[in-house]
């Protein structure tokens, strides 16, 4: 009997779906596919993430040098998560999913590393210029210092409402 291959993206996350975070429940429910931490790490450019919109929603802006290096965890995920990904974050018509380096910090024992990887990673392109004035976190928690929990809604995809 031959055996099925299948094919696995790496993604870095670094808002709701990490470990944790309200939408951690998506990576985890394996009816949406397969979900295999591999790790911790940090984007090697800075970009700016935020938390803006009436649901406190942390978007990591597409504004390569602004910003800080990002941490985030890494993921191996199959096509069927990653479908399921990309319906959560809109892909491609709010967040963009793109190649990005990842400087790998951390294997998923917990032992410390120094690697680099090419990770897929969801970017907001289209967003308002006053965005970059919100402050620049280095890493996201909905229940961070900064007092702007995670609300979940339906209607996350309205580039309006941020």
């Amino acid at each position: 009997m031959a055996q099925s291959t299948c094919r696995l993206i790496t993604m870095f996350v670094y808002g709701t779906l990490q470990k944790g975070q309200p939408n951690h429940v998506l990576m985890t429910n394996t009816n949406n596919g397969e979900a295999k931490f591999i790790g911790r790490g940090r984007t090697t450019k800075k970009y700016p993430l935020v938390i803006a919109s009436e649901y406190n929603i942390p978007f990591l802006l597409y504004k390569e040098g602004h910003g800080k290096n990002i941490q985030g965890e890494i993921y191996e995920v199959d096509e069927q998560m990653l479908v399921k990904l990309d319906e959560l974050e809109d892909h491609p018509n709010f967040y963009e999913r793109e190649l990005t380096t990842i400087d790998v910090t951390q294997n998923a024992k917990g032992d410390q590393l120094s690697t680099e990887k090419e990770c897929w990673c969801y970017f907001l392109k289209k967003y308002k210029p006053r965005m970059l004035d919100l402050p620049y976190l280095e890493s996201y928690d909905s229940n961070g210092d900064h007092g702007l929990k995670y609300v979940e809604s339906e209607n996350l995809s309205d580039p309006d409402c941020i």
